[in-house]
């Protein structure tokens, strides 16, 4: 995976005013640490690490030049997003150099075709591995061709590239391919599906009723109250 370069600004501020400011001004609020290193708190431009994710994935690599002169390579460690405005919200700098190792998580992705009538089951979707800081695979491959039921794939299965090595438990399940279920076990369930419906659907007007029968219970007793101080 090749390097970005991208520039960044020390930060000042600090705390939750400080990080909606920054990121106010379409930059994000991230920390540089590492090698024993003080951690540095610095922003960079939210559009231009944004594109840099979205291509590289989450291990990509940064060349960083700080305007304060600081010039460092990092990976991301931790990349926190807003859920709604999918936008990012601070990021964790972790400082490599080149030749050294380090351990990541990196994706799985699925190759080929499993047999006719199964399903695949992901069991995890990354792995963990051990390669250069600038060599880090944006992704892994397993080949669940022809694959039949009762097959799991596990991490040793996977195809790492030259130079990475696995990390992870060679017995770690990635995939696992399973049978289709047939039209006939998928109508045998349907039953079960309404009749589960029907007793919430029974559950809800019960409680609604009580819930009514309470609310005209004190209009009652004040019915009552006011004949008894009629006939008084």
């Amino acid at each position: 995976m090749s390097e970005v370069k991208i520039s960044a600004e020390p930060r000042t501020e600090f705390g939750k005013g400080g990080a909606r400011r920054t990121r106010r001004a379409g930059k994000v609020p991230a920390v540089l640490y590492g090698h024993g290193e003080k951690p540095k708190h610095i922003a960079l431009p939210a559009r231009e690490f944004a594109a840099a994710i979205r291509k590289g994935g989450a291990n990509q690599l940064f060349a960083i030049d700080v305007s304060d002169g600081t010039q460092v390579l990092a990976l991301p460690k931790a990349i926190q997003r807003d859920p709604i405005k999918d936008t990012f919200e601070h990021v964790d700098l972790l400082l490599v150099r080149r030749g050294e190792k380090v351990t990541v998580e990196v994706p799985v992705e699925l190759t080929g075709e499993a047999a006719k009538d199964t399903l695949i089951v992901h069991d995890h979707d990354t792995l963990s591995v051990t390669a250069d800081a600038t060599k880090v695979p944006d992704h892994l491959e397993a080949s669940i061709e022809g694959a039949e039921p009762g097959v799991q794939i596990t991490a040793a299965d996977v195809t790492l590239p030259a130079g990475v090595e696995l990390a992870a438990d060679p017995e770690l399940p990635v995939a696992t391919v399973t049978a289709a279920p047939t039209a006939e076990q998928l109508e045998a369930t349907l039953p079960e599906v309404e009749v589960a419906a029907e007793e919430e659907e029974a559950e809800v007007g019960e409680v609604t009723e009580e819930s009514e029968g309470a609310e005209t219970a004190p209009g009652a007793e004040g019915e009552e109250n006011a004949e008894a101080r009629t006939e008084a």
